[in-house]
């Protein structure tokens, strides 16, 4: 009887113990190294995206999906494969790179003239009505003038789950970009 209790035991033990993979998240960018290593030495202008910043629940490692108009959960499981403000700051260099193909864009200021983009992200995640949002607003700094700009796209999440999130994000996050050189390209 005991050996009997014992073995039950173990199996149900054994079969509570299933853990729960981890999915990470990376957002998708193209690779403009030869083509910003070309433009280093021509002189052309340059423009240093000096940070993006994100509110604190999103600086986790958690995905972020909106589940009502003021409730939010960070997912546990579906995680971000590097910091987000990492993310958004690479991505939107590669994104002006490929927007603003005779200005040479960075993470590091090259040099003593040079615009600097600073973005703060306020919203970055899907929501309950199957619409993703990505928001805040961007400060550039060119030629001693402050140009100040916000932003709030909201765009349909046409299939389920979290691999679909991040490509909508990664959409939106686009979008801004060309945005941001838009205004960029007016200046001039």
């Amino acid at each position: 009887m005991k050996k009997g209790l014992m073995i039950g035991a173990l199996l149900l033990l054994t079969g509570c113990s299933s853990t729960i993979e981890n999915t990470y998240y990376q957002l998708p960018t193209g690779n403009n190294v030869a083509r910003v290593e070309s433009a280093a030495g021509t002189g052309q202008p340059m423009i240093w995206v000096e940070q993006v910043t994100v509110p604190d629940y999103m600086a986790g490692n958690g995905l972020v999906y909106q589940t009502s108009d003021v409730k939010y959960v960070i997912a546990a499981n579906n995680l971000w494969a590097s910091p987000l403000d990492q993310q958004l700051q690479q991505t939107l260099i590669s994104n002006l790179s490929k927007a603003l193909p005779g200005r040479l864009v960075a993470g590091a200021p090259l040099g003593d003239s040079h615009d600097t983009l600073s973005v703060n992200v306020t919203g970055f995640q899907g929501r309950y009505d199957g619409q993703v949002v990505v928001s805040g607003e961007w400060l550039l700094q060119h030629q001693g003038r402050l140009i100040k700009h916000g932003f709030n796209l909201t765009l349909p999440q046409t299939e389920d789950g979290y691999d679909a999130l991040v490509r909508t994000l990664a959409l939106g996050w686009q979008q801004t970009a060309q945005q941001i050189a838009n205004s960029v390209v007016s200046l001039n």
